[in-house]
Formats: structure tokens, C-alpha cells, sequence
């Protein structure tokens, strides 16, 4: 091996593993405030769906003893 391939791969070994140091670093514990906004409204669209089904039975139950 050369001394410039030795080099190109030390330099890509390097830059590979600043890419997954980076990539690790990006990952935070804390939610951050459009996380945070998702999941309030994922929350919300689960008890709107909540209702709407407990509605639908009413409507059905009704709809039966009629």
C-alpha cells in the first residue's frame, strides 16, 4: 500500500466516524418543542376518536331499541 491510499483511508475511517459520532450527538433525550406539539395532538386525535366511537354506539343502541 501507498502512503496516499494509507492516508485516504485513515482520512475516510476519520470522517466516518465523525459522521456517527454527529449522528449520535443529534439524538436528544429531551423532547424539543415541535415533538412535544405532535404529541399533543396525537393525544387529542385519540380522545376525538374516543368520543366519536362511544357516539357511534349511542347512535347504534339508540338506533336498535327504536
Amino acid at each position: 500500500m501507498t502512503v496516499k491510499t494509507r492516508i485516504l483511508r485513515v482520512l475516510g475511517l476519520a470522517m466516518v466516524v465523525m459522521l456517527m459520532l454527529g449522528g449520535l450527538m443529534a439524538c436528544q433525550d429531551e423532547a424539543g418543542p415541535a415533538e412535544e406539539a405532535g404529541k399533543n395532538i396525537d393525544e387529542a386525535m385519540e380522545d376525538v376518536g374516543d368520543e366519536v366511537e362511544k357516539m357511534g354506539e349511542s347512535i347504534q343502541d339508540a338506533a336498535e331499541n327504536n
